[in-house]
């Protein structure tokens, strides 16, 4: 089996809640602590194949929440969005400083700026 790490990650902090105690315990096994299947099956009690059929499975509820929800793909637009905003911030407050300083543009870029990072907090 091939891993997505970044992709798994991602959608695990989205949806990983979703899924079964067992699920999620063999992801974080297999993706996190970075565990074979047989280290994962022999640590369970189960057979490879159990464990492989199980990851499976979460994987594609996962990429299934992901697709009718989509919200991790939401949250990259917004984050993108967010770090445009604060570069065209960067642009308005570079020409005020060099036209003349307007105290309301100032004020209201530094607005602006704070805003970008209360949303940005993950």
């Amino acid at each position: 089996m091939k891993k997505n790490f970044e992709v798994i990650s991602v959608l695990l902090d989205f949806y990983g809640d979703m899924l079964t105690e067992k699920q999620q315990s063999f992801i974080e096994y297999y993706y996190n602590h970075d565990l074979s299947l047989s280290e994962i099956a022999d640590n369970e009690g189960i057979t490879r194949q159990g464990v492989r059929d199980a990851i499976k499975r979460a994987e594609a509820q996962l990429f299934e929440m992901e697709t009718r929800l989509g919200l991790a793909k939401r949250f990259e637009e917004v984050r993108k969005g967010l770090g445009e905003i604060l570069e065209c911030a960067e642009i308005i407050n570079d020409s005020n400083m060099r036209t003349g300083l307007s105290r309301d543009i100032n004020e209201a870029v530094v607005r602006i700026k704070l805003v970008v990072q209360s949303l940005g907090k993950e």
